[in-house]
């Protein structure tokens, strides 16, 4: 039977470059000096620090503009609270989210279960969702139905078999 897997996948390399190039900008832009404005890729978050809470923003700003870049969901990013730190200063956590969580999938069975053409089935397989199907074009249709929806995470389709 043709399957297929819905997953949701974070690179990151991708996301390491894209700090990168955000933390030399921010080094060599005008706007930014004397404000200590810093980003740091931890395991799964990115820490923001700077001066003010309009260095904060604009700090993000510039670190969404390398992640879209470098085709990486805005999805993918979690952004906590803006905390007080020392000094007047301001910083933010920014976590990485990769796979899908139990209520997401849930979330996605129930959407496929609504909206896809008969004999199509899914079932969840750890962090990602699996769908067969006894048609090819059946699948197809699920996909696009998949990606018009909103689901909160960035989803990719992998492991497409007949």
């Amino acid at each position: 039977m043709p399957s297929f897997d819905v997953v949701s996948e974070l690179d990151l390399q991708e996301v390491r470059n894209a700090v990168d190039q955000a933390h030399r900008e921010v080094a060599n832009r005008f706007d930014f000096k004397d404000t200590a404005s810093t980003i740091e890729l931890g395991e799964s978050e990115i820490k923001l620090h700077s001066a003010s809470e309009d260095r904060l923003r604009a700090l993000v700003q510039v670190l969404e503009e390398k992640l879209v870049r470098r085709q990486v969901s805005l999805k993918s990013l979690s952004y906590g609270k803006v905390e007080e730190a020392s000094r007047g200063a301001v910083r933010q956590t920014a976590t990485l989210m990769a796979g899908i969580s139990d209520t997401q999938a849930r979330a996605i069975n129930r959407h496929i279960k609504d909206n896809a053409p008969k004999g199509v089935s899914s079932q969840t397989q750890g962090d990602q969702v699996r769908v067969t199907g006894k048609k090819r074009d059946d699948l197809q249709v699920t996909i696009a139905a998949l990606k018009e929806h909103d689901f909160g995470l960035p989803l990719q389709f992998k492991n497409f078999r007949d």
